[in-house]
């Protein structure tokens, strides 16, 4: 039996927030972003390094302070957290072509990486505890593999948008390719699918509300680009007539 933190439903509330909020207006950040907060952004580079690299560091800190002596599993549900703010914080925040980012975004984002890396990462090393079977169990494997799925398209994902653009450019383009020919949101769609499968693997309430919130955070992100998107269908020939927003036939 797994111990769990009451605290981690701060999660399945704040998600379940932010989908309230979310229904009609989508968060404030790139074309988002109200013009007047332009005199207060940093560089997507350098704001997605800075918001996203607590959710690195923390657990990886946490694990330096608590030794040695964890199990397998404990250590690579941790890898596949660290894996994931790694690419984010470290190759992504480098390559990234976006828009400049309003600071109190930057801080409020990286203020939520730091909880959630603390949260998840004292969970993973000081109360969940995973059984000798655990790693011959169906259900590991299966998320294993939809977390790497889910990363495989949002990286193919990131690599499409940024070549969309060259370099000081501001031009609107449709992206197309891998799962943008089905939905609007494919790298929103690659980060729900990586969650999903870290919650499928840990099989654990705070696993399970971290993917609770990405969905409620970001799905609603991708209706919004959709909603975007199909105002301005009509100035491209080629736009894919039976594209989805975040479900591939569906949604």
């Amino acid at each position: 039996m797994l111990s769990e933190n009451p605290s981690y439903w701060t999660l399945l509330l704040g998600g379940a927030a932010l989908f309230w909020r979310q229904r009609r207006a989508c968060a404030l950040y790139g074309r988002y972003t109200p013009g007047q907060a332009q005199g207060r952004c940093y560089p997507a580079g350098l704001a997605w390094f800075l918001q996203e690299v607590p959710a690195l560091l923390t657990p990886l800190l946490l694990l330096l302070w608590s030794g040695t002596g964890f199990e397998t599993g404990t250590l690579l549900l941790l890898g596949t957290f660290v894996l994931h703010y790694g690419y984010r914080s470290l190759i992504y925040a480098f390559l990234t072509r976006g828009r400049p980012v309003p600071l109190h975004i930057i801080v409020f984002s990286a203020a939520f990486c730091s909880l959630n890396g603390v949260l998840q990462g004292h969970h993973l090393l000081h109360c969940a505890h995973f059984d000798h079977t655990w790693m011959t169990r169906t259900r590991l494997a299966a998320g294993c593999f939809l977390f790497l799925v889910g990363l495989s398209i949002n990286v193919h994902s990131d690599f499409i948008l940024r070549g969309l653009r060259k370099p000081g450019e501001h031009v609107y383009r449709i992206p197309r390719g891998g799962l943008f020919e089905l939905v609007s949101g494919a790298n929103f769609l690659g980060e729900i699918l990586e969650w999903c499968g870290y919650a499928v693997a840990a099989g654990t309430l705070p696993a399970f509300a971290w993917a609770f919130f990405t969905v409620c955070s970001i799905g609603p992100r991708a209706v919004h680009h959709h909603r975007y998107r199909y105002q301005l269908s009509h100035r491209f020939e080629d736009y894919p007539p039976s594209r989805k927003a975040i479900i591939p036939f569906l949604l």
